[in-house]
């Protein structure tokens, strides 16, 4: 699949960092300068990525795992969805849910998108759906980890 990219910001295109990566990093772009993020606000870091995905396809923007378990940093709408029609520019919102103020620097590493194929469905309206032994049960109700 070939995906479209243009890019207004000075750092290198997003890589795969390793042969079965399934994301590709996103970096801030930030030439004003650093954003810092107090303990639970929340902020748009811009990238300065445009994409034109095919048809079919979404990228979906997620947290980089060692921001968040190491800083207490995650995207908010996680995983947020860029569709195949959107044309600005890439945007992340981060939230800062420790207890210390991050600072986020020009080109760090702040986020991964995951292109991914999906379908859109039909919906048809009906009265009842078909039984199964989980039912209505949700949340937990199974008891398994």
């Amino acid at each position: 699949m070939i995906l479209k990219i243009i890019n207004k910001s000075h750092h290198p295109l997003p890589k795969y960092e390793t042969q079965y990566s399934a994301g590709l990093d996103l970096k801030a772009f930030l030439p004003e300068g650093p954003i810092t993020l107090e303990p639970l606000q929340r902020g748009l870091v811009k990238t300065g990525l445009f994409i034109e995905l095919p048809v079919g396809y979404e990228a979906q923007v997620r947290p980089r795992s060692g921001l968040a378990l190491k800083k207490g940093i995650t995207v908010l709408n996680s995983p947020g969805t860029i569709d195949a029609d959107y044309r600005g520019e890439i945007c992340v919102i981060l939230i800062n849910l420790s207890q210390e103020p991050f600072v986020i620097n020009d080109g760090e590493r702040i986020a991964q998108m995951v292109v991914a194929r999906h379908e859109q469905a039909e919906l048809v309206q009906v009265e009842e759906l078909s039984e199964t032994e989980r039912g209505a049960g949700g949340f937990g109700h199974t008891g398994k980890n």
